[in-house]
This record gives C-alpha cells, structure tokens and sequence, in this order.
C-alpha cells in the first residue's frame, strides 16, 4: 500500500500494478482497492498500463475529512494523477465514470484522455423522481446505523438481481461492504441528477463512452446523451457485457482508445 494526501489533508491509499503509461481506475459505488474484483480488473489492465487503483474517501484505508462534496473527490483525483507523475489517462465505471467527467471539465492538461465505462446518472426526470425515494430511503437506514440494510437497498434498487444480493453476506467482502455503507451518500449526491450535458459540451479532452450491451437501458440513454454532447466523443456498446464488465473484454478497447 502506498499513500498521498488531496488538498484537504485526507490520506488517500493507494496500489500500483504494472507498467507503461498511467490510468487512473475510478470506482464506482461499494467498491474499494482491494475489493477482490477490482483487484482483478487492475491486474488485467497492468497488461498495458501502470495502474493506480486507490480508496476513494471514506474507503478502505483513505481518510474521510468531511462535509463531503465532488469537489473534493475531484481534488483527491488531483492528488492521484500527482502521485503517477502529473498527467494520466482515467478510467471511471459507474459512479466513478461520473467523477472522471468532472475531472475532464476541472483538470485540464493533466488529464490525456478519459474512459468512462457505464456513467449512471438518472436518465430523465421519472428516473429521477424514483432515485429519490431511494436516496430518503438509505438515508434514514444510514441515520439509523442500518448499514447492512442500506447497502443491500441500495443495491436492489440500482437493479442489482436479488439473489444475488441475498447472497451477498456469504461473501468474505461482505463486512467491508458494510463499513462502506456510510459512503453510498456520495455516491447518491454525484448519480442523482441527468447529465450534464450543457457543461459536457466544454470537454476537450478526447473521451470515450462505453455501456454494456446488457446493461440497463437508462444506461443506454445516458452514454448518447453524453456522446452527442462531448465534443467528439466516441461511443461504444461492448458486446456480451453487463454493468459488472469483464476486464478482459475491456481490455482491448481500453487500450486501443487511450494508446491511439
């Protein structure tokens, strides 16, 4: 384990595996560096990059200073492109696909290119609507120490199949699961609006946008949404893959974007 400091004073806690040139992976919402499948992903991307998997804040072994905001989380991205030598390509899934937008949109020159691989935001104001029933939800189990609750609500109500999130607690990652609970606020704050879309025309940052050819269909929408917005962007739909992509099916296209 390696660490760096964001702006704020938080440790962030880092891994690098690999070599070449620098990716950043940007996790989405319940995971953390050692979770065994994003483990897996970096391994798998090491092939052709020096990855840097790291705890987003409030994760693992990262601090967690608060109030939260994504400024702060796009800071701590700062802080991680620093720690790979001043520039890097990113790599988000999910919501973490959401924090490389706004890293393309504030960090300018550091960052060479950007994937995003599944951005969930809502996709329009009924998805919306019902998101936010969801969030009150988490909230007051959140507020009531109910983590374990929360995190398995959650995961059900983004579509997650239900057996296999009554599965879940068989797993040796369940209990980080849990500890990692508190963090699905943030999550929420940085998915629960529509793209931005107006702010993603500024993007100059050469992008590329992928969904899952299984993934939900608001995830569709979203990934269009953002290609026709992003200045240039390329879109693509990954054949065979759901929103838990497979590194090895990425792999390729990951490559073949961000080393062209």
């Amino acid at each position: 384990m390696k660490t760096t400091q964001s702006k704020d004073g938080t440790p962030l806690a880092y891994d690098v595996y690999g070599s070449g040139p620098a990716l950043i992976y940007i996790t989405g919402a319940s995971c953390y560096r050692s979770f065994k499948p994003v483990v897996q992903d970096a391994k798998v991307f090491a092939a052709a990059f020096t990855v840097y998997t790291y705890d987003r804040r409030g994760r693992g072994d990262s601090g967690n200073t608060l109030p939260y905001s994504m400024e702060r989380e796009i800071e701590d991205i700062e802080a991680m492109i620093d720690a790979a030598g001043g520039r890097a390509y990113l790599y988000g899934h999910s919501s973490g696909a959401v924090l490389a937008l706004e890293a393309a949109l504030r960090l300018g020159g550091k960052i060479q290119k950007v994937v995003m691989y599944d951005a969930s935001y809502v996709h329009d104001e009924q998805e919306k609507a019902e998101y936010q029933q969801l969030s009150q939800t988490i909230h007051k189990l959140l507020d009531h120490g109910k983590n374990a609750k929360a995190m398995s609500t959650f995961l059900k109500g983004i579509g997650m199949p239900k057996a296999f999130v009554l599965l879940l607690p068989l797993f040796p990652g369940w209990r980080t699961m849990k500890a990692l609970s508190p963090t699905l606020a943030y999550d929420i704050t940085l998915t629960q609006d529509m793209p931005p879309v107006e702010r993603a025309t500024q993007v100059s940052i050469p992008t590329q946008i992928i969904v899952g050819e299984k993934s939900p269909a608001s995830i569709h929408d979203v990934g269009r949404q953002l290609m026709e917005a992003i200045p240039d962007a390329t879109f693509t739909q990954l054949a065979g893959q759901d929103h838990m992509v497979n590194a090895k099916s990425l792999l390729p296209l990951l490559s073949g974007f961000l080393k062209s």
